[in-house]
């Protein structure tokens, strides 16, 4: 059964490149964080603000093409927690919209933080999976698992600062985006290269005492 939720706050670490948003059980107690990319959480913060970019960015132009296809987009369902590749120790959280048009019931696959941002904009309820939200609870990574974690962390965190730094090369997007947020985003990309370095000496550490 599908959990109502709402997207209690959203993180936005000063030194931390790992941005975080929590969701919460609508009129219940259980809750939990999913790790973002900054792009991600700034969409999404933004969303919440009400601040508006001059153009449409991604999650606008999802959500506006939904309208002028003649949908709706119904709510979001966070319906899987599952490893994509076996060699890797991090499960990824599977989102799905469902999207009402012309009388047909659609289906698309997302990753959450996106799917969230589009709902955020929208005021598209947001839902977990029982079981997703029973697991995500439950789960004690070993030590072995840790590290493995880290270590995708790291290569994430490596796409992340990649992404980041092409959207800054780009003059479309630098031209629609004001100069103090310019300046906050180079500040992130800045930690997300912070944290690559401080993980890479934790994993160091960790196989240090794991021998």
């Amino acid at each position: 059964m599908d959990v109502l939720m709402e997207l209690a706050r959203i993180v936005i670490a000063e030194s931390n490149a790992a941005q975080t948003i929590y969701l919460r059980e609508k009129g219940g107690d259980r809750a939990f964080p999913i790790e973002i990319g900054f792009a991600e959480a700034f969409a999404i913060n933004q969303r919440l603000d009400g601040s508006p970019f001059p153009r449409p960015l991604t999650h606008d132009l999802l959500a506006n093409t939904i309208k002028a296809l003649g949908g709706r987009l119904d709510k979001i369902v966070i319906n899987d927690l599952r490893r994509l590749d076996p060699s890797q120790y991090r499960q990824t959280f599977i989102a799905t919209l469902y999207i009402s048009q012309d009388g047909k019931a659609v289906e698309v696959d997302s990753r959450p933080s996106d799917a969230i941002a589009v709902a955020v904009g929208l005021k598209t309820p947001i839902y977990v999976a029982g079981e997703v939200l029973d697991a995500v609870l439950n789960s004690q990574p070993t030590l072995e698992e840790q590290v493995g974690m880290l270590r995708e962390r790291m290569e994430m965190l490596d796409e992340q600062v990649q992404e980041a730094e092409q959207r800054l090369g780009s003059e479309e997007f630098t031209a629609q985006v004001p100069a103090e947020v310019l300046k906050e985003y180079r500040r992130r990309v800045a930690a997300m290269k912070h944290e690559r370095e401080a993980i890479r000496r934790a994993v160091q550490k960790l196989e240090e005492d794991r021998e």
